[in-house]
C-alpha cells in the first residue's frame, strides 16, 4: 500500500492595503468605467490583447482590480475559475471586465460574447453579478455591451 504525500493548505481572510495608486472611485456609468480601466492599459494597448477585471462593492466602488490574461493580437483565453477567485478574495458584490482590441474594431466577436455569458451565468451562483463588459481600442474608443443590451 501506497501513502499518498498530501499537501495541506490553510485559508483566511485578509485584506492589506494596496500599494498602488489605485483609487477608489463610484463606477456610475460605462465611461466612469471605462475611465478607470484605461490606466490599466500602456502602449501595450495596440500589441495584444488583455483582460482584466474591476470589482465592486455594494454601492459600485472600486475595490480591486486584476490582470486575468495577456493574449495574442487577435485573441486572449479568459479563465472563468481566475474571475471568480479574484472576486471572491475581494469579496466583490459586482464586476466590471474589459479586454481591448488592437485592431481598433469595436465589434463584440463570438468568442467574446461566449466569454460574456458563461461569466454572467458562473458568477450569478455566487451572487456576484456581472456589471458591463467593456471592449477598448487604441484610439481611445470603446463600447459597453451592457449599453448594447447584451448583457440583460
Amino acid at each position: 500500500m501506497t501513502q499518498l504525500n498530501e499537501t495541506l493548505y490553510e485559508y483566511e481572510i485578509t485584506a492589506k492595503k494596496s500599494s498602488s495608486s489605485f483609487e477608489r472611485v463610484k463606477v456610475q456609468s460605462p465611461e466612469s468605467a471605462f475611465e478607470v480601466i484605461r490606466k490599466f492599459y500602456h502602449d501595450d494597448i495596440s500589441i495584444y490583447e488583455s483582460f482584466f477585471i474591476l470589482m465592486l462593492d455594494n454601492s459600485k466602488h472600486t475595490i480591486g482590480y486584476a490582470k486575468i490574461s495577456q493574449g495574442g493580437r487577435t485573441g486572449t483565453v479568459v479563465d472563468i475559475g481566475l474571475v471568480a477567485k479574484f472576486s471572491i478574495d475581494c469579496l466583490a458584490h459586482s464586476i466590471i471586465v474589459a479586454h481591448n482590441h488592437p485592431s481598433g474594431n469595436l465589434d463584440a466577436s463570438m468568442a467574446d460574447l461566449m466569454v460574456t455569458k458563461k461569466l454572467k451565468e458562473g458568477l450569478r451562483y455566487l451572487d456576484i453579478s456581472l456589471e458591463d463588459h467593456l471592449i477598448l481600442t487604441p484610439n481611445g474608443s470603446f463600447t459597453s455591451l451592457r449599453s448594447k443590451g447584451i448583457l440583460e
